[in-house]
């Protein structure tokens, strides 16, 4: 198994994909970066990477670039941090994706 495969796997899996509607999930060496739908943060997106067997959580909000209908000029794309955590063991993932969106990963 892959990295992006494992931290999905501690995340839930098909489970927390089914409870949360995450998708456009992309992998890396050692990364995970999915998509995430609306929720309490405002954050669009989370980036999970493994780093030293802990992991590192970013939580930000991505928009775009695109045209102005209006004026015709070109607006650059926004990356704006929501929240960030660092040296996170693999059993802490869900608890810190359930506290920062507010979006419950299984079933209790």
């Amino acid at each position: 198994m892959s990295v992006p495969q494992i931290i999905l796997e501690q995340l839930g899996g098909q489970k927390f994909i089914a409870m949360t509607g995450c998708k456009n999930f992309v992998g890396d060496k050692n990364m995970l970066r999915m998509t995430i739908p609306k929720n309490m943060s405002k954050a669009n997106r989370l980036e999970i990477t493994l780093v030293d067997d802990l992991y590192n959580m970013r939580f930000y909000k991505y928009s775009a670039p695109r045209l102005n209908k209006k004026t015709f000029q070109y607006v650059d794309e926004k990356v704006v941090e929501v929240a960030s955590f660092e040296g996170i063991f693999f059993d802490s993932l869900c608890d810190i994706f359930t506290q920062v969106t507010g979006m419950y990963t299984r079933l209790f």
